[in-house]
């Protein structure tokens, strides 16, 4: 006779599994989304970027133009996933605080909780949801007369990439949507319907540098296109004899122009550069990733007018790219080129 039952044991408890190598449902097909640490590290170890996360992009090169100092105010313009500020916090704390800019009402809650959780307290972390345009009111709200250091991420966050029902991602149908602020402004799919070929001929033009925005614009303006693969699959009917590769490319210029469109992209950005000089103290610096040709355009185009008027005292005077390095190893680091600024004193 025994002393005492012994417990029971605690089953062992397995990963889920996936029927079939190719599933179809976004949830299964992307395993990383259970937080699964093993997964997570094949993920990164394999090149590739977890779905719901984002992998902050030249984290380096951005310090060290940046050079922040513990005390420093910082304003990270394009808050996302919080990869950028977490690491400008380390360095600027204590003492120092960060306003953290995101239009997105979806992510922006779901950052603030997550560096609130490392401890990151109200005084050393604000959180405002507002595009980079709104920087100066911001400022002015709080009674701030300017940043030591501004960081602007011009790219759209993988979270935002990786989600279906934001319609952003020419590979996972989902609803044609591609708002950053789904309750603001309208939608693609409404965009399309009203465009006039003509304005959608040069908007393909003008946003993403798209060759055959005359035959596109012919076949897609005043269209009605409910998810995303029914655009990418009109887009590439338009041009039969396209090459996979180059059509591709097109589907992804198309996107990228209906995106900027919908959310009015280059009027904020122009907008940011224009008052962006007074956003920051003297001698502060600002640091700005753009990821294709009509930001970087943008971008070089008003440090050079601000150090010609003598905004600025220094200008980056070529661009900074992602190491081979970390293009090998964050595929979506790509594109990316960096350019700095500083206000003269």
């Amino acid at each position: 006779m025994t002393d005492a039952a012994a417990p029971n044991p605690i089953p062992h408890q397995r990963r889920k599994r996936y029927a079939g190598k190719n599933p179809r449902r976004f949830e299964d097909k992307y395993k990383e989304l259970s937080r699964d640490p093993q997964t997570i590290a094949k993920v990164i170890a394999s090149g590739k970027t977890p779905v719901g996360t984002h992998r902050p992009i030249m984290v380096a090169e951005i310090l060290q133009v940046l050079a922040p100092r513990p005390g420093d105010l910082a304003a990270d313009c394009t808050l996302g996933y919080g990869g950028h500020a977490q690491e400008i916090l380390t360095i600027i704390l204590p003492g120092g605080k960060l306003l953290g800019l995101d239009t997105d009402p979806v992510e922006l809650p779901k950052t603030e909780a997550r560096l609130r959780a490392r401890g990151i307290d109200e005084k050393s972390f604000s959180a405002h949801r507002t595009n980079f345009a709104g920087l100066p009111q911001i400022l002015a709200a709080e009674n701030l007369a300017g940043a030591d250091l501004i960081l602007a991420d011009l790219g759209v966050s993988s979270m935002q990439i990786d989600d279906p029902a934001r319609g952003f991602s020419v590979k996972h149908n989902g609803p044609l949507d591609m708002r950053m602020n789904p309750q603001r402004s309208q939608s693609a799919a409404a965009l399309l319907q009203k465009i006039k070929p003509g304005a959608l001929e040069e908007m393909l033009a003008d946003f993403s540098d798209e060759p055959n925005a005359a035959t596109l614009a012919q076949r897609l303006a005043e269209k009605s296109f409910a998810t995303t693969l029914e655009l990418a699959a009109a887009a590439r009917a338009a041009l039969p004899r396209l090459g996979k590769e180059d059509s591709d490319l097109t589907v992804r210029r198309v996107f990228q122009a209906l995106r900027i469109a919908v959310n009015d992209e280059f009027s904020a950005l122009e907008t940011f550069l224009r008052n962006l000089p007074a956003c920051l103290k003297p001698g502060g610096r600002v640091a700005i990733l753009t990821f294709h040709s009509g930001e970087d355009r943008r971008v070089k185009k008003a440090f050079d007018a601000g150090f010609s008027d003598g905004s600025y005292s220094e200008i980056s005077r070529e661009v900074l790219r992602p190491s081979p390095e970390e293009q090998h190893s964050n595929p979506r680091s790509a594109p990316a080129k960096l350019r700095w600024a500083r206000r003269s004193n």
